[in-house]
């Protein structure tokens, strides 16, 4: 083999195993949350790392036994303040971002760089006041001033980036044939952007239900802890302040990824096609 051929050989090799050691690295973690979740908790402790042996389900079945409902009242908590905000965000950022897309182009780069402001601000930033408003309307520690915030966070302005940027790729013609028709800006959205940017609707409902069920400061700061809680703030409460059950906080990280997990299986098409058409365009 000459010189540079070995070199070459090298550099593949080089980028190959540097490529493997990426993805173990993100997932290694996963794999010891899921295994531990049917392991005991001396099993945990002594290797996180081994398949479980024998495999159980105590872990989940101790989890939803729990006395305080911790589990089933975090889910149902959850699924109501994800669903909720999404089903506002996802209507709410196409709007946005249709009215956006028809502005002339000097107007338009002023409104998407205020709309950047809320992707570049860190949320921890805006925590406070956000708190401190909601005292002033009255929707401290609810679940409306929960919702209320996740609609007014970040989460419309990446709603709104990624509608403007697949709306791009609507033809111009349709929505001038719809104006010719009489057809006003609102009814436009709604019988023909919408059903358009579906893969688009997709991606953001994904990304966004995720990360509104990810979320733990705000639910945090916001519900308080004589409030109730979301599960992932249900996690921090089963966490004990000298000992913790392992075994069972696996079960409950279990079963908060279980609905994510579905809600991403059922819509994986409409996601993946959202992604390469805007890959693709």
């Amino acid at each position: 083999m000459t010189l540079p051929g070995f070199l070459r050989l090298s550099r593949l090799a080089g980028r190959a195993t540097a490529a493997w050691l990426v993805t173990l690295a993100f997932i290694l973690p996963l794999y010891i949350a899921f295994v531990s979740a049917f392991k005991h908790q001396d099993q945990i402790l002594s290797n996180p790392a081994a398949p479980p042996s024998p495999f159980t389900f105590d872990n989940i079945l101790n989890a939803l036994r729990r006395p305080d409902h911790l589990v089933q009242a975090g889910l149902l908590n959850s699924v109501l303040v994800t669903v909720v905000s999404v089903a506002v965000l996802v209507p709410l950022g196409s709007v946005v971002g249709f009215y956006v897309s028809e502005r002339s182009p000097r107007i338009k780069s002023l409104l998407l760089a205020l709309f950047a402001l809320g992707l570049m601000v860190p949320p921890q930033v805006v925590l406070l006041p956000v708190v401190i408003m909601l005292q002033w309307i009255g929707l401290a520690h609810s679940y409306p001033g929960l919702i209320l915030s996740n609609v007014g966070g970040g989460y419309l302005s990446f709603a709104v980036f990624v509608y403007v940027g697949f709306l791009r790729t609507v033809p111009r013609e349709i929505i001038e044939a719809a104006r010719v028709d009489g057809a006003g800006d609102l009814r436009i959205w709604w019988k023909i952007i919408f059903p358009v940017v579906r893969p688009a609707t997709a991606t953001v409902a994904i990304f966004l239900g995720l990360w509104v069920w990810n979320d733990f400061l705000n639910p945090q700061f916001i519900l308080g802890p004589l409030q109730g809680q979301t599960i992932t703030t249900g996690i921090y409460v089963s966490l004990g302040a000298y000992s913790t059950d392992y075994s069972q906080l696996f079960g409950i990280m279990f079963l908060a990824a279980i609905i994510p997990l579905v809600g991403y299986l059922v819509s994986q098409r409409e996601f993946i096609h959202g992604l390469m058409s805007g890959a693709s365009k």
